[in-house]
């Protein structure tokens, strides 16, 4: 009799996962339903047969926690530079206006209302109350991918698509300062200089050399590519005109590496410096074919990792990660979904002049997902927090809650978002034209490093 081996067996299920991928997004979407949803589904089945696979609860295990959260980290990290370089919209001030509520007022009342909630429904101290609030506020670029806008290059104004996807690619590293907020507060029973401390460095310091080093890396990485021959075009054995060798994935994932590890060197926020080096490379040669195929190999490597992660977290959900959820835990994960990201949302919102309905939307769909594993698995392992089975079961439980709900609803609400027209803000003339993609001329060749 052949004895199972669980690391083969699991080759074997994840090759197959990985072919199943692309026919199974396209069957479910006939059906509003998204991948995540089968592929978690698959994971909790699997690893509740006695297969003799192994468990993974990081509530339980600290290695289990560590392996969460370097496996997270780099998915979170590919999926926000697949998200930078799929935005077309210029940036500037004016263009980009309709975020910064997002960030400045609906991601601060969430964080607030969580912690609240945790300490006075569940009972948890100060600093996990902090950290689930700083874990469960962002919106993730990582689910979110049926919200977002497509692949750059499309030309299409999308209001609503943009909005949450700028908001997930930037909330993403603005929860950081939150996480180390609490991982501060560990231990702390008053406020004091630890605090200013926290202000200056994490909130400030960490915040602007994010910003700064990912515009550096997008800059310097675009010249790169356009400037200096990185990758020079090939000539098109039935055409004249050019089009990119496979080596664009090289230097798109090294970017992408470069800009994430060079923050963290000098103290600021890495996945900040993705989504602003992504952005900032997307502006230059706008028309270029050479954007469309970065995002397509970086969309590859999400897609790859997002299988591993997925059966890893129903993996988790089969291992007992919810068993310590209780009802008032899980009214909080409730309330987060379908009261509090909505009513910071509108709040948010009301400084937008989208219609009515593409506000509801904008403040419903805040997907939390994969980010949200990333930032509790990165508490748990630089500081020690109390209630570590009730941060788990509870952020767990918002997660497979998202999964479901967006997972089935966003497809619908979006389509009918878009036939009523409520997907793009109303202005004036001059507001419209200020908000709309730069022209694109299909029918010319991409530049040659070389002129």
């Amino acid at each position: 009799m052949i004895e199972l081996d669980p690391r083969i067996f699991l080759f074997a299920v994840f090759g197959l996962a990985l072919i199943a991928a692309v026919p199974l997004e396209r069957k479910l979407g006939r059906y509003w339903l998204s991948v995540p949803i089968v592929y978690v589904a698959a994971g909790y089945l699997l690893w509740s047969l006695p297969l003799g696979l192994p468990a993974i609860n990081p509530a339980r295990d600290g290695f289990d926690a560590l392996t969460l959260e370097y496996v997270t980290e780099f998915i979170v990290i590919a999926s926000l530079m697949a998200a930078g370089i799929a935005i077309d919209r210029p940036v500037s001030w004016i263009n980009w206006r309709q975020i910064w509520p997002l960030l400045g007022i609906a991601m601060p009342l969430t964080i607030a209302a969580v912690a609240f909630l945790g300490w006075w429904a569940l009972g948890l101290a100060p600093a996990s109350a902090i950290l689930l609030g700083a874990a469960l506020a962002p919106t993730d670029p990582v689910l979110a991918r049926s919200v977002q806008v497509g692949p750059p290059g499309e030309n299409q104004r999308h209001d609503l698509r943009f909005s949450l996807t700028a908001e997930a690619g930037l909330n993403d590293g603005l929860a950081f300062p939150f996480t180390y907020l609490a991982i501060a507060a560990v231990g702390m029973t008053a406020l004091g200089s630890w605090t200013l401390e926290w202000a200056a460095l994490d909130l400030v310091w960490r915040i602007a050399a994010g910003v700064a080093v990912g515009w550096a890396v997008g800059r310097g990485g675009a010249w790169y590519v356009f400037e200096r021959e990185a990758d020079a075009p090939l000539a098109d054995i039935d055409s004249d005109r050019p089009y990119y060798s496979t080596s664009e994935g090289l230097i798109v994932l090294g970017t992408l590496l470069l800009a994430y590890g060079a923050a963290e060197l000098v103290g600021g926020y890495g996945f900040l410096a993705v989504f602003v080096g992504a952005v900032t490379a997307r502006q230059r040669e706008n028309a270029s074919r050479y954007h469309k195929i970065s995002h397509h190999f970086i969309d590859q490597i999400e897609q790859i990792v997002l299988v591993v992660v997925l059966f890893g977290f129903g993996a988790m959900l089969a291992s007992g990660v919810l068993d310590a959820l209780t009802w008032p835990a899980a009214l909080v994960g409730l309330a987060l979904i379908f009261v509090i990201r909505p009513l910071a949302g509108l709040c948010a919102e009301s400084l937008s002049s989208l219609p009515l309905a593409g506000k509801l939307a904008v403040a419903f769909l805040g997907v939390r997902g994969i980010g949200s594993i990333y930032y509790m698995a990165y508490g748990q392992s630089h500081a020690s927090f109390t209630g570590l089975s009730t941060l788990w079961a509870t952020a767990s439980f918002v997660i497979l809650v998202s999964i479901l709900v967006h997972g089935v609803v966003s497809g619908p609400i979006i389509t009918l978002i878009e036939r009523r027209g409520d997907h793009i803000h109303v202005g004036s003339a001059a507001e419209m034209l200020a908000l709309s993609p730069p022209p694109r001329d299909d029918e010319e060749p991409t530049k040659d490093p070389d002129d």
